[in-house]
């Protein structure tokens, strides 16, 4: 069971490494420079309008029902009809929501063509993810991480045709990015489909008001929670594309998302830390364990990492900025420097909030595996309000620079309510040494950052020289030590 669990962990991680970053910095990256700033701008404020309600797509069933099926296979003919039947009143609900709230702020054209389309998608996506969660619960693992990256395999495959292949005679529209999210999506749907029915031997839609509410009830704290947090972290684009004049907005949005794009990719990874600490925590926790060296340990591994990565990004914001997103046809040198600092401006604040949103996976992980629901649905509510009160002060002067300023606060605040919170209650201490040995990391770390922009060679060399210098200054600092790591993997292990 112990060389399941690492096989299975290696090849989670090493398909969503592979595949998923492409994904951003490839594919995505490069329908928005295609389109430009405007038109990307539009979608990625319908997207994230869309994102904004998608828990109502789930209430939380995902996880309840991988918890489930895991406990109970036998459950899986009986309980799959239902919830997938469930989940189509949901999915007809959210639809009806998220379009009388877009027409409501505005939505028209366009905006309402793009809300249609990319609410199928989060549609079509909730069920692939339900899908995976009974197969996941059959601990059929390697599927499971097979149909985690499939939907994004055919994405790259159609949008790498329609960019780059010549083969089309009109030049690529937002449009066709969409459809090639529907059709990738509609495909792994219906595959992750005839998997689970060949496993659960029937599948005939039962709509059973009992069962449903029961479902719903359970779920309903969870549900609130995502809710509350995919407000605050992913209000600012709609905000920035309703609130700034017509023409403005759009553009602001899409500075915006070229920083957030970044940001994203890393959350990705950072995420797929929490899934491996959540059982971990709630067994110690169940078992009336000490959680403190285990928050120790993963908190010192999350926190040097996200610094190496934030601090980095920070010091070459500019020269990756410029790189990703580089000079267009006919666009003159003062107008692409123009427009790279206000990328890069935003990327840095971003990037701070890099940091603060990493150390949320390790308390925010552990009060939820505490069922501190209450609690932590409290401070994302408070996460709401700050993120709101700063976007409406800021935005309208500063725009998608305001926009990064509402984003670090409320991050940081959020970060730092629940890690006092975490502390009280599992009375956590570090020590000195650890807050000691953390200041002078921090230290040297922005030296041999910003130190390296003075070395005499090309800025991609002196980013690499600068990357493995902060690498070997997290070991030798002992933020992270190999013995404390082989602990950790024995933690997961004794799981297993």
């Amino acid at each position: 069971m112990q060389k399941q669990f690492i096989k299975n962990l290696v090849l989670l991680l090493s398909l969503n490494l592979l595949i998923k970053p492409f994904w951003i910095l490839g594919i995505d990256r490069s329908v928005q420079n295609t389109v430009g700033d405007g038109t990307y701008g539009i979608y990625l404020s319908v997207f994230s309008f869309t994102f904004l309600f998608t828990i109502l797509l789930d209430m939380g069933i995902t996880n309840f029902n991988n918890r489930n099926i895991a406990q109970n296979k036998h459950l899986l003919s009986k309980h799959f009809t239902g919830i997938a039947s469930l989940k189509i009143l949901l999915s007809a609900f959210y639809g009806v929501l998220i379009f009388v709230i877009g027409l409501a702020i505005g939505y028209r054209g366009q905006h309402l063509y793009l809300l249609g389309w990319i609410g199928v998608n989060q549609v079509l996506l909730s069920f692939i993810l339900y899908l995976r969660s009974n197969i996941s619960g059959l601990l059929l693992f390697k599927t499971d991480s097979f149909f985690s990256v499939l939907d994004r395999v055919l994405m790259i495959l159609i949008c790498s045709i329609l960019l780059w292949s010549g083969w089309l005679p009109a030049p690529f529209r937002i449009e066709w990015f969409v459809y090639a999210q529907t059709l990738s999506y509609l495909l792994t749907m219906l595959a992750a489909l005839f998997f689970v029915i060949r496993h659960s031997g029937s599948f005939k839609l039962r709509f059973h008001r009992p069962f449903m509410l029961m479902i719903i009830r359970k779920s309903l704290p969870f549900a609130l929670l995502a809710l509350l947090m995919s407000f605050y972290n992913r209000l600012e684009p709609v905000l920035l594309e309703r609130m700034l004049p017509e023409g403005i907005g759009n553009v602001q949005t899409g500075i915006y998302g070229k920083a957030f794009r970044l940001l994203d990719a890393g959350n990705n990874i950072s995420l797929l830390f929490s899934v491996l600490l959540l059982p971990m925590f709630s067994s110690m926790i169940k078992q009336g364990q000490s959680v403190n060296q285990l928050v120790k340990l993963s908190f010192g591994i999350m926190l040097s990492m996200s610094l190496v990565v934030a601090v980095l990004a920070i010091a070459y914001s500019n020269n990756l900025m410029s790189l990703l997103y580089g000079l267009r046809e006919g666009e003159s040198i003062a107008v692409f420097t123009y427009r790279i600092d206000q990328s890069a401006t935003v990327f840095r604040l971003l990037m701070g909030s890099f940091v603060a949103i990493s150390t949320t996976y390790i308390f925010g992980t552990l009060l939820t595996a505490n069922g501190s629901l209450k609690t932590l649905n409290i401070v994302a509510s408070i996460g709401v309000i700050i993120n709101v009160a700063i976007n409406l002060l800021l935005i309208p002067g500063f725009q998608a620079i305001g926009a990064a300023w509402a984003s670090l606060g409320v991050q940081i605040t959020t970060a730092l309510i629940q890690f006092l919170i975490a502390r009280k209650v599992f009375s956590l201490r570090f020590g000195i040494s650890f807050w000691w040995r953390l200041v002078v990391f921090i230290i040297l770390l922005f030296a041999v950052a910003f130190g390296s922009l003075l070395l005499p060679f090309d800025w991609k060399l002196n980013f690499i020289i600068a990357a493995v210098a902060s690498f070997l200054l997290v070991f030798l600092t002992r933020m992270i030590c190999i013995q404390n790591l082989k602990k950790l993997m024995v933690s997961a292990q004794e799981l297993t």
